[in-house]
């Protein structure tokens, strides 16, 4: 019980900082060039924007869902661990290049830094 209150208790600084984290990784992510679409809710450019301004005061989560500009749809492991085939996919609104990502609450920079390590390698 006192595990569970504590967590409830910082659960709205917690979910504050996956939204700050999450809202500048995207702005992040629409400037780089390896990068080639961005989507998420809180991003003034995003269809779900006004959205996300109404409900939840322009807090969109700490989900992002990005495209890798690459010729590469994935390694052979990525592959052979899909439960769906590319018309499955398409069907499902999944492209080739989707990257989806759960933003913690770190320190920005190391997200960043991090998630563009990860950039170069997959386009290198």
């Amino acid at each position: 019980a006192f595990l569970l209150l504590q967590g409830l208790e910082t659960l709205s600084l917690r979910m504050e900082r996956h939204c700050s984290n999450a809202l500048t990784l995207a702005e992040y992510l629409q400037q780089h060039p390896s990068v080639s679409w961005v989507n998420y809710g809180a991003l003034p450019d995003s269809p779900y924007h006004a959205t996300c301004q109404k409900i939840t005061g322009g807090k969109a989560s700490g989900i992002i869902s990005f495209g890798i500009k690459t010729d590469a749809t994935g390694d052979d492991k990525a592959e052979a661990g899909r439960q769906l085939n590319e018309e499955e996919l398409a069907k499902a609104g999944v492209s080739a290049d989707l990257v989806r990502i759960s933003v913690g609450i770190e320190h920005i920079d190391d997200i960043i830094a991090d998630v563009s390590q990860a950039l170069d390698k997959a386009v290198a």
